[in-house]
């Protein structure tokens, strides 16, 4: 008998991640996630070009992971309030 592996219950609030769920393919996607407005892609180029944005690339295609992005802004936030009180 082979070995199947179980598939998550979502009623039981069980939720499978898998990689294609983490991926952004695109400036727009990037900029959909990070501003809510894929009209703001520039803004998602300008920050890859400045090396300031989390990113890699599939061929020419520019991507990101929706978990490094949250981390990068979660440590964008503790700079900013680490600061605020000096």
């Amino acid at each position: 008998m082979e070995d199947f592996e179980r598939q998550p219950n979502p009623a039981r609030g069980e939720v499978r991640s898998t990689l294609a769920d983490d991926l952004l393919h695109g400036a727009g996607q990037i900029a959909d996630f990070v501003y809510g407005d894929p009209k703001q892609r520039r803004r998602v180029y300008y920050l890859v070009e400045k090396s300031h944005i989390p990113h890699f690339r599939l061929g020419a295609i520019l991507c990101a992971r929706k978990s490094r992005l949250i981390q990068w802004i979660e440590e964008q936030e503790a700079r900013s309030t680490d600061g605020a009180g000096k």
